[in-house]
Formats: C-alpha cells, structure tokens, sequence
C-alpha cells in the first residue's frame, strides 16, 4: 500500500484539517465532535441542509459545504458512517430556525444515525426531515444496505436542494424538491481496480487485470455480474441500459447527464465516456440540456465511473443553474 498518509488511524481527522485550512473562506471546522460547517452558519431564515457519510468519497461531502448546497457536512471514518453525536451539533449548527433538512445515502448505518440525530434534534425543537436518496439501480440490497444504495444522485440532489433553500424555500418545500430530484435520477457504476482502505492495507476486493465489476458500489460492493474487460462504449452501454429501462424517460423528455469518476479514473477517460453516453441518449430521442463530467463522488483511488442521468423540468434546470460557491462546485459567483 503507498498512500500519503501518516498513521491510517488519524486519515480523516487530518484530511479535515488541511481541508479547513485551504478553505477559511468556505468553512469551519469542529474538531470534537468532527463535522463540517458553512462559514456563515446559521443563515438566517434559511432552510439548512445537512448530508454526510463514511469518509474516502471526496469531495462528497465537505466538498459540497457552502453557499448554495450544504450548510454542513458529517465525515465518518473511511466507509464508516458518522455518529449521531457529531451529526446532531451538525444539525444545530445548521439550524437557523427554519428547519433542517437532512440528505441520507441509503446505507444502513448512516439511515439509522441520521434518524437518532434527526430525533434528538427535534427533542430540541428543531424540525427536521430527512430525504433518503436511494439512485443505484445495479442491486436492490447489499452488504451495506436494504433497497437500493445511494450514489452519484447524490450530488444533484445536494445542488439542487441547496439551491432552493438558498432562494428562501419553505421547509417543505425543499424537502420536495430534494424528493423530486431522487425519483427522477438513476446511477449505474463500474469497476475497473479495487481500491484500499488505509487502516485495512489491502485491496478491497480482487479484480483480475482483464476483468471489470458492472454495478459496482461506492465502497466496493459487489454489482451485478463480473465480466472481461471491455472498450469505452460498450462498457457505457452496459451501464445506460438498465439506467434508461429504469428511468421511462420519453422521447423529448431534457435530461441531466453526470458522468462520475470514482478516484482513480483521468478526466480524459470520463470525456470518453460523456461522448459514448450522449450519443447514446439521442438515439433513445432524450436530450441533454445539462452536464456534469468530473470525480465528485468517489472510492478513494477506485478506477472506474458511474454514469447518472436525472429527468429535468423547467424548475430543475433552474436550481441546477443557480449560483454555488463550494470547495469542490463552484458557478454564477
């Protein structure tokens, strides 16, 4: 294992640390219990929004802190959920009055951590809601979770819900909004090497050098089927199909296309494969209106991609289009 660490016990704690300090413009961060927090947190009259998981998939989630996305964010230890006691400090840091909701990938420790924080907040008179994104449609349940897992969708719904609360939504609103986003995105994900987790020392899996994981999780998980490895498009192929019989988008129907690196992929290949995906979309008659190429969601040096696409309407190009000063995201400021 060559990593660029010191000791693997102390990865995430230093990881913040260094991410505080490039970004004293963005953030503060809270070093006991460990979370995240915009540098003007609370906003007032602000919905607030709080996401947050096992650490080694930056940027996600402190990469998304900042004007128009999360106002915090909840690092845990490398695919480790975080504790309800950092999430809840989170969550009253985030608080402005308004209310708060919470972004949750569907993996069964951060569901179950999220909840218990979500209640002891409102024990403290916060109201809270709690939207689950669930966009993987490789496998229905996994090592990690029950249902569908929670991957690139992710993103777009950090974006587009931040940027509603950012333009003063109700509480309800936004958690409609955020609900909207989940439904209409579908993500499928390949591998093409395992990755290693620092304290473990060793990959996570084993992939031979002409094989490659379809449907591939965000911590390694296993997908649907293993198979040789294959070229650019007909990998993209494999991934879109089950993502568009999913999806039932209609001809005509503008769509967002997000092709994601896992860590370890160059931006050049993930271009490749943005070219293969469109072409494929305008022959299903779908159009896409918007894009997203780049590693914002990632399997610490994973090589591999997932491909999301999300159905748009006139509301949802709005908010994807609003202004976002992040660490990892940044447009219209």
């Amino acid at each position: 294992m060559k990593k660029l660490i010191n000791d693997p016990r102390a990865v995430v704690e230093e990881a913040v640390e260094g991410f505080g300090l490039a970004h004293p413009d963005l953030v503060t961060v809270t070093a006991d219990p460990l979370f995240i927090a915009r540098k003007d947190a609370p906003v007032a009259g602000k919905v607030g929004l709080v996401s947050g998981g096992g650490s080694g998939h930056e940027p996600l989630h402190a990469g998304f802190v900042g004007l128009g996305m999360l106002d915090a964010a909840v690092p845990g230890a490398v695919f480790t959920s975080p504790t309800p006691d950092q999430i809840l400090p989170a969550t009253l840091a985030a608080n402005s009055g308004a209310g708060v909701v919470q972004i949750v990938k569907n993996y069964t420790g951060d569901v179950l951590n999220f909840e218990t924080a979500a209640e002891l907040a409102q024990a403290e008179g916060v109201d809270v809601r709690s939207v689950l994104v669930n966009d993987d449609v490789a496998v229905e349940d996994s090592l990690y979770t029950a249902g569908r897992r929670g991957v690139g969708g992710t993103v777009l719904v950090e974006k587009i819900a931040g940027a509603a609360a950012e333009r003063g939504d109700s509480l309800d609103a936004v958690e409609e909004i955020a609900n909207r986003v989940n439904q209409n995105v579908r993500t499928m994900g390949v591998a093409l090497s395992a990755c290693t987790v620092p304290h473990a020392g060793v990959p996570s899996f084993d992939l031979a050098e002409d094989e490659i994981e379809i449907g591939i999780g965000i911590h390694g998980e296993p997908g649907r089927h293993r198979i040789p490895l294959e070229n650019a498009d007909a990998i993209t192929a494999r991934l879109l199909s089950p993502v568009l019989e999913d999806l039932q988008a209609a001809p005509g129907q503008k769509v967002l296309l997000f092709v994601n690196g896992m860590g370890g992929t160059p931006q050049s290949e993930l271009y490749i494969v943005f070219r293969a995906a469109s072409q494929i979309l305008a022959e299903a008659g779908l159009e896409v209106q918007r894009s997203l190429v780049g590693s914002y969601i990632t399997a610490l040096e994973m090589q591999g991609c997932s491909i999301s696409v999300l159905k748009l309407d006139d509301e949802l190009v709005e908010l994807w289009d609003a202004p976002v000063h992040t660490a990892a995201l940044r447009w219209g400021v």
